[in-house]
């Protein structure tokens, strides 16, 4: 293989300006994409005739859909036998036909629901504004898996799925956790699938789970909406926490000292808010995503 050309200074500088302007029509395409605003056949048709455009990989195309995310976009480019580094101008007829085939049922949808994720210290009261959203009708409040034992009020498939370690690990091993995390001994995971389906029926979808669940959240679809409830006070925190029956002396020492440091994470989500009247919080949440 021979030497690469030789750049003079002016067509180095060009070919640099014309590639951060081709990344900047790219960023652009993607917004217009998570706003609804393009659907997969509008992108496909301006990819004719838009050099930048047709440079786009496809695996970018398709996690900027609402309610599809890094998880089902690479099912999808697997399913159509589309490569990871696949550029869309690379796309070849029948893989059009079948993207074209695959999001035409939701081109009459209504408009891809809201991601909502709802997290904050232990003892905050995060199921209690949970169970009042899926009563008021205005939210998909999405069941986590979790690893550890019912508690007596607790209902499987209903609070959560209560599965075992092995089962956990086959999950993550078939990528069908939009997030996981571990937290106080035991893991939590949300249902991917089940998440960017309703997201995709136009619902508005509430996860209720842990912190770093909620930063895996973030990172695979961007257009989450990171909600962080707090207590009214440190004290009020302590209240709860101590007045739990089902935790050892122990064991609220440690939730209290873990209690300290998620208190600190509230400056990476999107809003704070403070839990003191639960129709109050309920009412906030349902305008965030309206």
């Amino acid at each position: 293989m021979g030497a690469p050309p030789k750049l003079t200074p002016e067509q180095r500088s060009e070919a640099l300006l014309k590639a951060a302007q081709s990344r900047k029509r790219r960023a652009d395409i993607k917004n217009k994409i998570k706003s609804g605003e393009y659907t997969v056949d509008t992108v496909l048709e301006l990819s004719q005739s838009d050099d930048a455009v047709a440079k786009m990989r496809v695996r970018e195309l398709l996690e900027a859909l609402s309610g599809v995310g890094k998880v089902r976009a690479q099912s999808l480019m697997e399913k159509l036998g589309i490569s990871p580094t696949r550029r869309i101008a690379g796309l070849g007829r029948h893989q059009i036909k079948e993207l074209r085939k695959e999001f035409m049922k939701n081109s009459h949808a209504v408009r891809p629901g809201t991601l909502l994720v709802l997290s904050g210290p232990g003892g905050v009261g995060k199921s209690t504004v949970a169970t009042q959203l899926r009563k008021s009708g205005d939210f998909w409040v999405s069941v986590s898996a979790t690893t550890r034992t019912a508690r007596n009020n607790e209902l499987h498939g209903i609070d959560y799925y209560f599965i075992s370690d092995e089962d956990f690990d086959q999950k993550i091993k078939h990528n069908e956790f939009l997030e996981w995390a571990e937290f106080a001994g035991n893991r939590y995971g949300t249902p991917s699938s089940e998440v960017e389906d309703a997201l995709a029926r136009g619902e508005n979808v509430l996860l209720e789970i842990e912190i770093d669940g909620a930063k895996q959240v973030k990172q695979h679809l961007p257009q989450a909406i990171l909600v962080f409830l707090e207590p009214p006070s440190w004290e009020e925190l302590v209240s709860r926490l101590e007045g739990r029956g089902t935790d050892g002396a122990e064991r609220r020492a440690h939730r209290l000292q873990l209690a300290q440091e998620e208190l600190a994470a509230a400056s990476f989500f999107d809003h704070v808010i403070v839990n003191d009247v639960v129709e109050r919080v309920v009412a906030q949440l349902v305008s965030l995503a309206s």
